[in-house]
C-alpha cells in the first residue's frame, strides 16, 4: 500500500461502479445517427450563435468530409462514424448554479463521482457537462470579484463574442489540423471558457467534469483558456462514461493561450469506458517567459489517440509534460506529447509512463521540433513502458526534428517487464503476488502521482489498482 493510500484510506472509497453506472435516457432532443449539414445548422440555431460561428461549423463539416482517417497508430476501421449520435440534449436546465436544481438522477451520478464534495473541499469552481450540455456551473465569489471568467463555452460565445472569436480554433487548433478537429468544429457543444485577467493568480483549481450516458453517443466539448500576462491558473478535467457494447466517440478540443509571464497547469484524468474511441485534441500557445504544464492520466477507452502539444512562440517559454497511460485487455493507448520550439532559449521536459496488461497496447508517440534560429533551446524526453505479462505490448515512437546546432536535446526510453527478482523479493517479505505488482506499479507512476492534487492522485492510483485486480482475478 502506498503512502497516499494510507493517508486517505478511510477518506476515499473508490468503486468501479461509480463510473460504470448509467441512467435511463431522459432527453429533450436526440439526433439521428450520423452527421449532416442540417444537424450542424440545427446545433448552431439551438444555441442562437452568431453567423461567424455557423461559418466555422460548416467549414469544419466540409473539411471533415474531405479528410481521411489518420494513417498512423491504432486501427480505427471499427469506428463507424455514421452510427454515432452527435447531439443529445438532456432534460435539464442549463448552467444551474445550485446542485439542487440539477435533476436527481443526474445529480446522483455526479455525487457518486465525488464532484460536489470536491467543490466544497478543494475547488474554486466547477462545471458539469452531461451529454451535449453543461447542467451545472459555478465560480466562487472571490474569484468573480477578481475578474476571473469561468463559463460554459456556449454562454461565452454570447457574453464575450470578440474574445472567443479571436481565439476559438484560429492559430492554436486550426480547424483543418486533422479529420477529428474538423469534426469537432462542426458539432462541438458545451465545454469550458476561462479568462484570467492580468496579474491575477488563481490559487485553487477550477474543474470541469464531462459525462457521457447514452448508447452510441458522442461528446464534443470545447475548452478555451486564456491566461493573460503575469496570471496563473490550474484547471482540472475529468471524464467518464458507462459500459455499453456499442461504440461511442469522444472528440473534444482543448485550446490554451498562455500570454507573457503567465503560467497554466492543465490536469486531466480520462477514464472512459472500454467502448469509447477517445480522439481528443489538446494544444497550447506559450508566449515569452510563460510556462505551460500538462499532467495527463489516461485509462479506460477502447482506443485513445492523444498528444498534448505546446507551441513555444516566445523567448524563454517553457513547457513540462507528465503523462501515464494504462492499457488492459482490448485497449490501445496511443499517447504522447508534441513540442514546437519556435523562439530562443525555450525549454521542454517530457516524461511519459505506459503500463500494459492482459494483451493491452500502450505506446508513446511524440515529437520535439526545434526550428532554425531557436538558439539555446533545451529539450529532455523520457518515455518508459512497463509490461505486466507476456501478452501485452509497450511501444515508443519518438521523433526529434532539430534544425539548429546551438541546442541541447536528450532522449531516453526504457521498455521492460516486471522482473521476477523484484516480485520474489517483495513476496519473500510477506506480500502476495497481486500486492507486489501493485507496489511496483505505484513506484513506476510516482512522478505523475506527485504532480496531482492529493485526492486526484489517490483516485488515479486506486483506479489503476482496480484495473490490475480485475485482470488478475
Amino acid at each position: 500500500m502506498t503512502n497516499l493510500n494510507i493517508i486517505q484510506e478511510e477518506k476515499i472509497k473508490i468503486s468501479r461502479e461509480n463510473y460504470d453506472n448509467y441512467n435511463p435516457e431522459n432527453l429533450l432532443f436526440k439526433a439521428e445517427p450520423g452527421i449532416t449539414e442540417k444537424l450542424v445548422r440545427q446545433i448552431s440555431k439551438d444555441k442562437n450563435e452568431p453567423e461567424w460561428m455557423l461559418k466555422k461549423r460548416l467549414l469544419g463539416l466540409k473539411i471533415f468530409n474531405e479528410k481521411p482517417l489518420p494513417a498512423f497508430g491504432p486501427n480505427l476501421s471499427e469506428l463507424d462514424l455514421s452510427k454515432i449520435i452527435y447531439y443529445l440534449k438532456p432534460n435539464a436546465q442549463k448552467n444551474s448554479r445550485s446542485w439542487k436544481e440539477v435533476p436527481k438522477e443526474i445529480r446522483n451520478t455526479y455525487e457518486k463521482l465525488g464532484i460536489p464534495q470536491a467543490e466544497i473541499n478543494a475547488l474554486g469552481g466547477v462545471g458539469a457537462q452531461y451529454e451535449s450540455e453543461v447542467v451545472y456551473h459555478n465560480l466562487k465569489k472571490d474569484l468573480e470579484k477578481k475578474g476571473v471568467v469561468f463559463l460554459d463555452m456556449d454562454e461565452a460565445v454570447k457574453k464575450y463574442p470578440e474574445l472567443v472569436k479571436k481565439y476559438f480554433m484560429t492559430n492554436c487548433v486550426p480547424i483543418n489540423l486533422h479529420k477529428f478537429s474538423a469534426l469537432h468544429a462542426a458539432v462541438w457543444s458545451g465545454g469550458t471558457f476561462i479568462y484570467v485577467p492580468k496579474n491575477v493568480k488563481v490559487d485553487i483549481p477550477l474543474q470541469a467534469y464531462f459525462r457521457m450516458n447514452a448508447k452510441k453517443g458522442g461528446q464534443f466539448e470545447h475548452t478555451l483558456i486564456v491566461v493573460d500576462e503575469n496570471a496563473e491558473i490550474h484547471y482540472i478535467e475529468g471524464c467518464s462514461s458507462p459500459i455499453y457494447s456499442e461504440n461511442s466517440l469522444h472528440a473534444g478540443c482543448v485550446e490554451i493561450h498562455v500570454l507573457k509571464n503567465a503560467r497554466a497547469r492543465y490536469t486531466s484524468i480520462e477514464n472512459w469506458s472500454k467502448n469509447v474511441y477517445n480522439l481528443n485534441t489538446k494544444r497550447a500557445i506559450v508566449h515569452e517567459n510563460a510556462i505551460m504544464e500538462w499532467v495527463n492520466g489516461n485509462l479506460g477507452s477502447k482506443i485513445t489517440m492523444l498528444y498534448p502539444c505546446s507551441v513555444l512562440v516566445g523567448k524563454n517559454a517553457k513547457t513540462d509534460y507528465i503523462g501515464i497511460a494504462y492499457a488492459g485487455k482490448d485497449q490501445y493507448q496511443d499517447t504522447g506529447c508534441k513540442v514546437y520550439h519556435l523562439a530562443d532559449n525555450t525549454s521542454s521536459s517530457i516524461l511519459s509512463k505506459g503500463i500494459s496488461m492482459s494483451g493491452g497496447i500502450s505506446s508513446y508517440r511524440g515529437l520535439v521540433q526545434i526550428k532554425k534560429g531557436a538558439i539555446n533551446s533545451k529539450s529532455n524526453v523520457r518515455c518508459d513502458g512497463l509490461m505486466l505479462d507476456n501478452s501485452s505490448k509497450a511501444l515508443t515512437f519518438p521523433a526529434m526534428d532539430v534544425h539548429e546546432n546551438d541546442v541541447k536535446v536528450a532522449h531516453e526510453a526504457a521498455v521492460g517487464k516486471i522482473e521476477e527478482s523484484q516480485l520474489f523479493y517483495l513476496m519473500s517479505r510477506g506480500l502476495s503476488e497481486d500486492e507486489a505488482i501493485k507496489l511496483i506499479v505505484s513506484g513506476f507512476i510516482e512522478p505523475l502521482i506527485k504532480a496531482l492534487p492529493l485526492e486526484y492522485a489517490v483516485e488515479l492510483n486506486r483506479l489503476i489498482e482496480l484495473e490490475i485486480e480485475n485482470s488478475v482475478c
